[in-house]
C-alpha cells in the first residue's frame, strides 16, 4: 500500500454539475449523519474523461442497516454483496460499505463466495478492480482521494488491474469481460500485466452462474462499443467461451462481416438515442450457427420450417447451458428468425399480417442487416422499404405486382 494523494479541485477539475442531484441528496445525507461518504468508480472516471455518467455509487463508511435506517427510500440487497439501494424517480443510487480483506472467503477455485466484511476507505480502494475505479471524490472538500495511482493511469489512458491480475481473475472471473468492455467503450490500452493472464483464465468464465454472465454482458451491448469489444473479446479469446457455436461458424464464408455489420448498427443506434432491443444482440450473433445446424437437417431430408424450428431449439439448449437468457429475449430472437422466410419471399395473402406483426420492425431491420452483409437479400429488401414508404393505393399496386412477378 502507498500513502493517498489527496488531490485538489484544481488538479483534477471534476465538474461537479454532472453528478445527479440524487447522488448529491445521498452524500450530503451521509457527511450529516457523521459518515464518511464519497462518489466512487464509473461516475468519477467518467466525468474526468468528459462524459456524463448514468450510474452513481457511493462509498461510505456507514454499514447497510445503518444506511437503511437513515434512508426511507432504501432497500437493502444481496447475499454475497450486501448493498444498499436508494429509489429516486427514475433513478437509483448505489450505496456500498468499505470493504475489508475477506481472506477465508474463497472457494477452491479463488472465487469470493462472501464480501460483507467491512474496511476503511484504504482497504476498500485496494479491494476496487482498476485503478482509474479507485478515486474517492469528496462532494465536501471537492477533492479526490487515490490510493491506488489511479489519476496517472486514467490520464495515460491506461487499464491497470489493482494488486496481481491473475489471483484477482481467480476472485471474479467477470473482471476479464469488464476490463474487455471498458477498454472497448473507453478506448483504453490494457496494461501488460492486467492484459496477459486473461487468454490463458477465459474459460474460468464458465463457473460463474449464467444470470450473472448475461447481465455483463448487457452492459457490453448496449455499450456503444460493442463493435471495438467484439474484437478484443475474439483478441483476448473470451468470445469463444460464451459463444462458441458463433465462434465455430466464423470460419464460413462472410459471417465475421454479417457480425461486424451487426454491432456497428447497434452502436450506431445507441449514439443516435435509439431503442435497442437485447433480443436483436442474440438474433443476429446466433444466426450464423443457426444457418449451420438448419442446413444440416434439410440435408437430411427435413423441410424448411420444421429444419429451423429445430435448429432454434438446439441451438438455444446449448446457449443457455452458458447464459441464462430471459424468455423474453429468445421468444423476440425467434420471432425475428421465424419472420425472414415471409420476408425474403412475399406472398400477397400473407404481407399485411407480416406487416403487422409485432415483430415486423425488428425482423425487417435484420433483414437490411443480412443485406448489408452481403447475402442475396436485395430484391426483398428494396420490396418491403418501398412498401413501408408508399401510399395505401401504392400499396395494393405492389401487391398486384406481386401475383404477377415474384419478388424471388
Amino acid at each position: 500500500m502507498r500513502n493517498p494523494a489527496i488531490i485538489e479541485h484544481s488538479e483534477h477539475k471534476l465538474d461537479a454539475a454532472k453528478i445527479s442531484k440524487n447522488a448529491l441528496s445521498v452524500l450530503e445525507g451521509l457527511q450529516t449523519a457523521g459518515f464518511e461518504a464519497y462518489l466512487v468508480g464509473g461516475a468519477v472516471r467518467d466525468i474526468l474523461l468528459g462524459l456524463s455518467p448514468k450510474d452513481f455509487d457511493i462509498a461510505t463508511s456507514a454499514s447497510p442497516e445503518e444506511i437503511h435506517k437513515l434512508f426511507r427510500n432504501c432497500r437493502l440487497i444481496g447475499r454475497r454483496f450486501r448493498l444498499a439501494h436508494l429509489h429516486f424517480r427514475g433513478e437509483i443510487v448505489e450505496v456500498a460499505t468499505f470493504r475489508g480483506n475477506p481472506d477465508d472467503c474463497h472457494a477452491d477455485t479463488g472465487i469470493i463466495l462472501r464480501d460483507n466484511i467491512y474496511g476503511s476507505l484504504e482497504e476498500d480502494a485496494w479491494r476496487r478492480d482498476f485503478t482509474m475505479n479507485a478515486l474517492y471524490y469528496n462532494h465536501q472538500t471537492q477533492t479526490i482521494t487515490d490510493h491506488t495511482g489511479g489519476m496517472q493511469d486514467l490520464q495515460q489512458k491506461m487499464l491497470r488491474m489493482i494488486g496481481v491480475a491473475t489471483q484477482r481473475y481467480q476472485e471474479d472471473p467477470v473482471r476479464m469481460l469488464r476490463a474487455v468492455r471498458l477498454a472497448g467503450k473507453l478506448n483504453l490500452t490494457i496494461e501488460q500485466q492486467t492484459a496477459q493472464p486473461i487468454n490463458g483464465m477465459a474459460d474460468s468464465l464458465l463457473n460463474i452462474p449464467g444470470a450473472r454472465l448475461f447481465d455483463e454482458l448487457l452492459k457490453w451491448f448496449f455499450s456503444g462499443a460493442s463493435f471495438a469489444g467484439f474484437d478484443l473479446l475474439c483478441t483476448h479469446e473470451i468470445f469463444p467461451i460464451l459463444f462458441s457455436q458463433t465462434a465455430k461458424a466464423t470460419y464460413e464464408p462472410n459471417v465475421t462481416a454479417f457480425l461486424q455489420y451487426g454491432f456497428q448498427n447497434a452502436d450506431q443506434r445507441i449514439k443516435d438515442g435509439k431503442s435497442l432491443n437485447p433480443a436483436f444482440f442474440l438474433a443476429f450473433l446466433l444466426w450464423p450457427p443457426l444457418q449451420i445446424i438448419m442446413k444440416k437437417h434439410q440435408k437430411n431430408g427435413m423441410k424448411y420450417f420444421p429444419a429451423l424450428q429445430l435448429a432454434i431449439d438446439e441451438l438455444l439448449t446449448k446457449q443457455r447451458k452458458i447464459l441464462s437468457i430471459p424468455q423474453r429475449f429468445t421468444l423476440t430472437a425467434k420471432g425475428i428468425w421465424l419472420l425472414q422466410s415471409r420476408l425474403t419471399t412475399p406472398r400477397r395473402k400473407m404481407i399485411y399480417k407480416t406487416f403487422n406483426h409485432p415483430r415486423f420492425r425488428a425482423a425487417y431491420d435484420f433483414l437490411l442487416l443480412r443485406e448489408q452483409s452481403g447475402e442475396n437479400v436485395f430484391a426483398a429488401a428494396d420490396w418491403w422499404t418501398r412498401f413501408q414508404e408508399v401510399s395505401n393505393r401504392a400499396k395494393q399496386c405492389m401487391l398486384k405486382d406481386l401475383e404477377k412477378k415474384p419478388v424471388i
